[in-house]
């Protein structure tokens, strides 16, 4: 957890000399606290106290970095139990599993399908991160094979689960210079898999039966030098997994710095529908990966929307930028529909109007973010907000009608957006799916 004001003010010199521009070391330790300042303004402070400091104020939970360039995944480095405190920093990554013991043709189409799950949701690419590949086979030999072509057809970072030591150093050296997550799975080959993941430079997920067993094994493989760790606590099911990936959060943010780790989950049920609830649930509390087997695009894209929702900033709404959009190719003679600058608005409407086929302007109006109901609520769409956007856009001389369609639900402002902006109001369906009938069977174009 963050250090407060009081607990750094203990590490300081004390000498209230301003050379850091505050006046006073307790206030330089406020400002501090609340992370207004650094440590380094400080000329004064011993290296003893810049060091207690330092190790205090390292996040209590590892930065764990898998993959490389455009596959890059960072995970971990978290400091909040719940989101609605700051917000939760880094995306869980997710992984597809892919078993080595299928025919060379077969995995190298389940890779590619994994390669593939990839959508644009609001603006933004969510998708899978990683492949997973699972040493079922036993085979050292047959591994290597299966990561180099897992790697190759699905294009994305690998995360390599072995029972064996031995077969993730050959599976690490086929993947060098890639960073693979490698996976011990049996406790008794966690130090031979050490020194695979430092000789390789690759981070390592640990297993152990139980949180006592998982605390003793990451203290000993840190010693061997071996920073960047992933936790997997060996429980299997939503309610035990869930229960101990609670108590991994609970203990590292309390400064348990043997469990102060991202941990590993594997949403592993028959049915892929519970499979999917499982994954989301693992997302939201706490993995920092989550392996699922789930490969159909229908079945995936609840837990990617699942992870976008959950790591957004709950203070800061996703907005888009405030402007004119066009879909389609519009003429003069084309409608012109107004909504909020908040990403899900004025998606929801730019998909209907696609769907409907009918070529339209859009008017993206500056709400801070908010949508419409929120922000006719709180005064920020309004008559003056968007007359203000249309006659800022130059509409006028952009189609041969004054005909606007606001939404349903705020039909409220027609009159007065009539009266000051001379435009005729048209009122448009109060949901974005109502758009394609409306503009198919009853916008008139005036031409």
């Amino acid at each position: 957890m963050a250090l407060t004001g009081l607990e750094i003010y203990k590490h300081l010199p004390k000498t209230n000399c301003k050379d850091c521009g505050v006046p006073t070391c307790l206030a330089f330790a406020m400002k501090m606290a609340v992370k207004q300042v650094s440590l380094d303004k400080c000329p004064h402070v011993t290296a003893q106290g810049k060091a207690a400091l330092e190790s205090a104020s390292r996040p209590p939970i590892q930065l764990v970095i898998i993959g490389t360039d455009s596959n890059e995944i960072k995970i971990g480095n978290e400091t909040q139990l719940y989101r609605h405190e700051e917000r939760f920093h880094r995306p869980a990554a997710v992984a597809v599993r892919v078993s080595d013991t299928l025919e060379d043709d077969a995995l190298a189409r389940r890779a590619e399908a994994i390669g593939r799950l990839a959508f644009d949701r609001v603006g933004t690419r969510i998708r899978v991160n990683l492949v997973a590949v699972d040493n079922e086979s036993g085979s050292a030999e047959r591994l290597e094979k299966a990561v180099k072509l897992a790697g190759e057809k699905s294009g994305l970072a690998c995360l390599v689960m072995s029972a064996k030591a031995g077969s993730l150093q050959r599976a690490a050296a086929a993947l060098a210079g890639r960073r693979p997550l490698l996976y011990i799975a049996d406790p008794a080959e966690a130090e031979a898999a050490a020194g695979v993941a430092k000789q390789e430079n690759c981070p390592l997920a640990l297993r152990a039966n139980g949180l006592e067993a998982l605390a003793e094994l990451t203290a000993k493989i840190n010693a061997l030098g071996v920073e960047q760790i992933v936790l997997d606590p060996g429980s299997r099911g939503l309610r035990a997994t869930l229960e101990a990936l609670t108590r991994i959060r609970r203990l590292s943010l309390k400064g348990f710095r043997p469990l102060g780790y991202p941990a590993i989950a594997f949403a592993a049920d028959a049915n892929p529908f519970m499979q999917t609830v499982e994954a989301s649930t693992y997302i939201a509390k706490y993995a920092g990966v989550v392996v699922t087997d789930l490969v159909d695009p229908s079945q995936i894209l609840p837990v990617l929307t699942t992870r976008q929702d959950i790591y957004i900033d709950p203070q800061k709404p996703v907005a888009v930028e405030p402007k004119l959009y066009t879909v389609g190719e519009v003429a003069a003679s084309s409608p012109v529909l107004v909504t909020t600058n908040f990403s899900l608005s004025y998606y929801s409407v730019e998909g209907e109007v696609e769907a409907s086929r009918v070529p339209a302007y859009i008017i993206s109006v500056d709400t801070e973010g908010t949508s419409v109901l929120t922000a006719w609520a709180s005064d920020k769409f309004n008559a003056a907000t968007i007359t203000k956007a249309l006659k800022n856009l130059g509409l006028e001389t952009r189609v041969s009608h004054r005909k606007l369609i606001i939404p349903g639900l705020v039909a409220v402002l027609s009159a007065g957006i009539e009266d000051e902006s001379g435009w005729t109001v048209e009122i448009g369906p109060k949901e974005a799916s109502g758009l394609p009938g409306y503009l198919k069977r009853q916008w008139k174009s005036p031409n």
